[in-house]
């Protein structure tokens, strides 16, 4: 079977390389809501976040990137539509 998505960057299956909720908790509120909507759903894309957050498209580029920076948030290249990035949150529990 294949896989609809790549992982973008590598070593992310290593539990010590993933943030938790405490290195969300000083972060901007976008990106405090774009994790949790993560939570709430699987994989999305930049643009299902915005919709869902009715956030500006650039604030969600700007959240998942502080996201980004707490290893908290793992993206992915759609092979379905290779321009577009599948997010998902990747918090040790």
């Amino acid at each position: 079977m294949m896989s609809t998505s790549e992982p973008l960057r590598q070593g992310t299956d290593d539990p010590d390389d993933r943030g938790t909720w405490e290195d969300v908790r000083d972060l901007p509120p976008s990106a405090k809501l774009v994790a949790k909507v993560l939570e709430y759903n699987d994989t999305m894309t930049q643009q299902q976040i915005a919709e869902e957050t009715l956030l500006p498209a650039r604030t969600v580029r700007y959240a998942l990137n502080r996201l980004d920076e707490e290893n908290v948030v793992d993206s992915r290249f759609s092979f379905s539509d290779a321009r577009k990035r599948l997010y998902t949150l990747d918090i040790d529990c």
